[in-house]
């Protein structure tokens, strides 16, 4: 049996912008819909994925 552990996911930074518009993003796990409001976030190697504007303000901090 393995033993569990906890972890912290690194603090890597990635841009963003809030769409105004339905907007469908193909990403890692192939085509996911964003509504106006959610965020569009780009990952250090290109890879983009959409985010509802709730999860954003609970899991993300802007820093510029």
């Amino acid at each position: 049996m393995c033993k569990k552990i906890r972890v912290v996911k690194k603090n890597i930074p990635v841009t963003a912008y809030q769409t105004t518009k339905h907007v469908d993003i193909k990403t890692l796990e192939g085509i996911m819909h964003a509504n106006p409001g959610d965020w569009i976030l780009t990952g250090p190697k290109g890879e983009r994925w959409p985010v509802r504007k709730d999860i954003f303000e609970l899991t993300y901090r802007i820093i510029d």
